[in-house]
């Protein structure tokens, strides 16, 4: 009987997650706010809590994080990671200070501690790659000159996950800052060991990974995968760290393959971990903090499109891709929720998971119509001001005489009359 109701409710997720991407589809639009009222519906408060499905749920979203940052791994080679290093970090530095420091304030004005505004700063930093790679897509910007820059700061955002996540990690765990230390130290000699060998040997590795048949190729990277994250995680780096080393250590024939094979599954796993993201969110809890959600949402929003300008003007692009790149950036998602995830785990603050749920839904909807409209806005706003200028300026200016050498009639009097006043003088 337990089996059965398993099947069911397992089986009725899957079916209404299917149900809900259709839609999106259709709508041109984003699933995963869908997805994480889906999750809603499902949890304790929803309208049809889950009971035997929820374990299987929880590994499924764990695979599903992992799944994420593997396939986020396999978009980059090596030698672009550190390329972009080099000569866009300028931009990583000013997107950090930009939109981490709103977060971490936010916390520390609603008293939830240091740890709670370190996890709230990387909820509010990070960008959202799918969405913003989806949104390009669609809008036909692919090969526009600002969305190398654009992709700039996401690649920059996700290789500080590397350093970002197992620091998360380390103080959710409570460990002491010798032992944290030693987290972060391992976290980044494998990144560094990592980058070194992907550089080095990294065709190596993938030529002893590739296959002909997609089943082996499929088993192999998916089980090497799941190893290193385990390994990962034993070590307190992180398992979403792993598999976006192992992503990066790919390239090639394998990390093309990899990439098709894995899509499908990917996109299953995400969808059951924004599930099971809600599903630990009571809705009740919610509309207390949806004014500070919105707030926050508002104020990132801005710094999200500050930040998309500068580094666009540093990198001399046009006014009107600037406003492109800045609205591009808006929208948050699936990093989001996995650092919230980490913090609710931990149960650090019952407060952060709803405002972390609201936060993305305002700005995962709100992202690709940035996307869309900044930049005629802006230009719009920009020709009223031009104009009222213009208009101001017209307003305050005198005539000038009609010829140099005319005299002004109310400063003097006419000559003729001058003359006939001296004449008539005793």
């Amino acid at each position: 009987m337990h089996s059965a109701v398993f099947l069911i409710e397992f089986g009725a997720i899957i079916l209404a997650l299917g149900l809900l991407g259709r839609l999106a589809g259709r709508l041109r639009f984003s699933p995963i706010p869908l997805y994480l009222l889906a999750g809603l519906a499902f949890g304790e408060g929803g309208l049809l809590p889950l009971g035997a499905s929820e374990e299987f749920v929880a590994i499924g979203a764990e695979i599903g994080v992992i799944l994420l940052l593997l396939m986020l791994g396999l978009e980059y080679t090596a030698s672009d990671l550190v390329s972009n290093l080099k000569t866009q970090y300028p931009a990583g530095l000013v997107d950090c200070a930009f939109n981490a420091l709103p977060g971490a304030a936010a916390a520390l004005l609603m008293g939830w501690g240091p740890v709670a505004a370190v996890v709230l700063a990387g909820v509010t930093w990070i960008s959202s790659s799918g969405v913003i790679a989806k949104v390009l897509g669609d809008l036909g910007r692919v090969g526009n000159r600002e969305t190398p820059v654009i992709l700039s700061i996401l690649v920059l955002e996700d290789l500080a996950m590397a350093v970002y996540l197992p620091i998360i990690t380390a103080l959710l765990a409570g460990v002491g800052w010798a032992a944290g230390g030693l987290t972060l130290a391992i976290a980044l000699g494998a990144a560094g060991l990592v980058l070194f060998v992907a550089v080095r040997y990294g065709r190596l590795i993938s030529r002893f990974v590739s296959h002909d048949d997609p089943e082996k190729l499929l088993l192999v990277v998916l089980g090497l995968t799941i190893l290193v994250a385990g390994i990962a995680q034993q070590l307190q780096v992180s398992a979403a760290v792993g598999a976006f080393l192992v992503g990066i250590a790919l390239s090639g024939e394998a990390a093309e393959g990899a990439h098709s094979l894995l899509l499908p599954l990917r996109d299953l796993f995400a969808a059951v971990f924004f599930v099971f993201f809600g599903l630990h969110t009571d809705p009740a809890s919610i509309p207390p903090v949806l004014l500070p959600a919105l707030a926050l949402a508002v104020v990132t929003a801005c710094t999200k499109i500050a930040t998309g300008y500068w580094a666009a003007r540093r990198a001399k692009i046009s006014v009107k891709g600037r406003w492109r790149a800045g609205g591009a950036l808006v929208a948050r998602g699936e990093f989001s929720i996995v650092i919230a995830g980490l913090a609710v785990t931990a149960g650090i603050e019952p407060r952060l998971g709803p405002l972390a749920t609201a936060y993305v839904l305002i700005l995962v909807i709100v992202g690709p119509l940035t996307a869309r409209f900044t930049e005629p806005v802006a230009l719009w706003v920009s020709r009223r001001r031009h104009r009222a200028d213009v208009s101001a300026e017209r307003a305050v200016v005198v005539p000038a005489p009609r010829y140099p050498h005319e005299a002004d009639p109310h400063e003097a009097e006419p000559h003729g009359t001058s003359g006939r006043a001296s004449n008539s003088s005793p």
